[in-house]
């Protein structure tokens, strides 16, 4: 009787995620970008840790080309 039940169900929310995502789209693709920003700049923060320190002139000079 149970399993009867969840094979009802896994259809119902099947439909229910899709729509979700369909509704809601512009929100997940914002989370999903903010969430890759995040892991690009642990990784910098990672990476810069064992680099020499850089001066502020030298910074908004590569700006500047």
């Amino acid at each position: 009787m149970l399993n009867l039940q969840l094979e009802e169900l896994k259809p119902l929310l099947k439909e229910a995620l899709h729509e979700l995502l369909m509704q809601e789209r512009s929100w997940i693709l914002d989370l999903f970008y903010e969430a890759m920003e995040d892991v690009a700049m642990a990784k910098a923060i990672a990476e810069g840790k064992d680099s020499e320190n850089v001066g502020r002139d030298e910074i908004f000079e590569l700006f500047e080309r």
